[in-house]
């Protein structure tokens, strides 16, 4: 994911939360599970950074048949 800072001042810290759905066999969205991971940081303003993120989720919340699929994500910035 690339964050960029569109803001006048530097970014020092901040998280990225993920809202992964549940999904079943027939395309019903049985649950949403959030995580959270910090965000790279700094960041000066008008400037970008890229990081890569795994997103994981409990074996047990996923039976056979069903998958798991990250529909959005917020940021918040310090």
């Amino acid at each position: 994911m690339q964050f960029r800072n569109t803001g006048g001042s530097p970014a020092s810290s901040g998280t990225a939360t993920f809202a992964t759905h549940i999904i079943g066999a027939l395309g019903v969205d049985w649950a949403t599970i959030e995580s959270a991971q910090p965000l790279p940081g700094p960041i000066a303003a008008g400037a970008a950074k890229t990081k890569t993120y795994t997103v994981c989720v409990d074996s047990w919340r996923v039976p056979l048949g069903m998958h798991i699929d990250t529909r959005s994500v917020t940021a918040s910035w310090k």
